[in-house]
């Protein structure tokens, strides 16, 4: 993982949270929870603060697919995407950084800054060994 700090630049991350009446894990947030109807506030004024939990580390590789109908300006031939499972549960997807990707194997979940097709950025999960 490459730390960015030393250019005075956070290092990325993606955050799960954690409703604070039933310790249910969500990601993506929702606005209410599906397990008690606790209400998630972003501004944190109206109600109770939602604890973040950073989703990375070693999770375990669900599916995966192969895509080469890439937008343009992609050099390569097609990306690897694929469907994890973290320890705690949740599930994410992203890209995939693995040569010879099994199903049922373990990978490294990552965060790196990514760009979407309208060139805005965003953290986004690479998933490596």
């Amino acid at each position: 993982m490459i730390d960015f700090s030393a250019y005075g630049v956070q290092t990325p991350v993606v955050n799960a949270v954690k409703c604070p009446s039933c310790g249910k894990l969500f990601y993506p947030a929702p606005m209410i929870c599906s397990g008690c109807g606790e209400r998630r506030d972003p501004s944190g004024i109206i109600f109770k603060d939602w604890e973040t939990v950073s989703l990375s580390g070693e999770c375990t590789l669900l599916a995966w697919t192969r895509v080469y109908a890439l937008p343009e300006g992609y050099e390569m031939q097609y990306l690897l995407f694929g469907i994890v499972e973290f320890p705690n549960g949740l599930r994410a997807s992203g890209r995939l950084n693995v040569d010879q990707p099994v199903t049922g194997m373990k990978v490294n979940a990552e965060v790196e800054v990514m760009e979407n097709s309208k060139g805005k950025e965003f953290d986004g999960f690479v998933f490596g060994s």
